[in-house]
């Protein structure tokens, strides 16, 4: 979506389902109004380092994902409570865990 000065630039805004799938990062899905990513790990321990890595990141960054490590996975899911769906920033959160894993810019 582009800037338009009509809209009054808004991160914390509730963005359309078209605008999540179109925008949203690389290996990233969006599904029933929430942004969720499953990140696989060869052992328990590394999913449940990147959790923390996650978490330490979201800290800094003041918004925070639902993390759910299931064995060999950890997914995260993003979506704004108050906005009562995915907004920029969810968007914005989750291209910088991809950054996090080196996995650079958006598709």
């Amino acid at each position: 979506m582009a800037y338009d000065p009509r809209m009054n630039y808004d991160p914390t805004r509730k963005l359309t389902d078209g605008d999540v799938l179109e925008q949203k990062p690389e290996g990233w899905w969006g599904d029933a109004g929430k942004l969720y990513r499953d990140f696989p790990f060869p052992t328990f321990m590394d999913g449940m380092n990147f959790a923390l890595k996650v978490a330490q990141q979201a800290e800094e960054r003041g918004h925070h994902p639902d993390i759910h490590v299931h064995y060999h996975f950890v997914r995260v899911n993003y979506f704004t409570y108050d906005a009562g769906g995915v907004t920029r920033l969810d968007l914005e959160s989750a291209q910088a865990l991809n950054d996090l894993l080196g996995e650079g810019t958006p598709a």
